[in-house]
């Protein structure tokens, strides 16, 4: 089973981050970042968030659960209840992180990306009319991941704050 370092370190590395990288974003030593994949200590639960948003993935997937699982909602999907999530991660090393309200709409999030988003291309290759359909379905979880050859990596994920789900 992998240790928290050793998946932190794997996950560092996938986006060609060095210790000294995370270290300087986060305020930190890189002695601390090289305690953490050597797992001599582990990170404050207060940076948790932002770990997971430098790496681009879910704080559950930085603990080691699985986050690419995909439920259905049962009964009626409340749009008030879901935010959808986009990281993208460019090959120049903008970082963009969008959490947006579903209950706002679908004509407003492609506003809202063109002006977050810097490289046009990235939004070229996400579908949001079926992306707002698979969710009004009540799907939730990661719904899109996307890796370019040039470097670029897009994910696209739905969370939903209701008790009742079903697998």
């Amino acid at each position: 089973m992998e240790t928290f370092g050793q998946r932190f370190q794997r996950l560092r590395k996938a986006k060609n981050l060095t210790q000294e990288d995370i270290a300087s974003k986060i305020g930190i030593t890189a002695q601390s970042v090289s305690k953490w994949e050597n797992d001599l200590s582990a990170p404050d639960i207060n940076i948790l968030l932002e770990l997971a948003d430098i790496l681009g993935v879910s704080v559950e997937e930085l603990l080691g659960r699985e986050s690419h699982k995909v439920t259905i909602v049962k009964n009626n999907f409340d749009d008030r209840k879901a935010i959808l999530r986009i990281v993208v991660d460019d090959s120049d090393g903008d970082n963009v992180r969008i959490n947006f309200p579903i209950a706002l709409g679908e004509a407003l999030i492609g506003k809202v990306c063109q002006s977050a988003i810097e490289d046009k291309e990235i939004l070229d290759q996400i579908h949001f009319a079926q992306i707002f359909e698979l969710i009004r379905n009540g799907t939730v979880g990661q719904i899109l991941e996307v890796h370019s050859a040039d470097g670029d990596h897009v994910t696209i994920f739905v969370d939903y704050q209701d008790e009742d789900k079903a697998d």
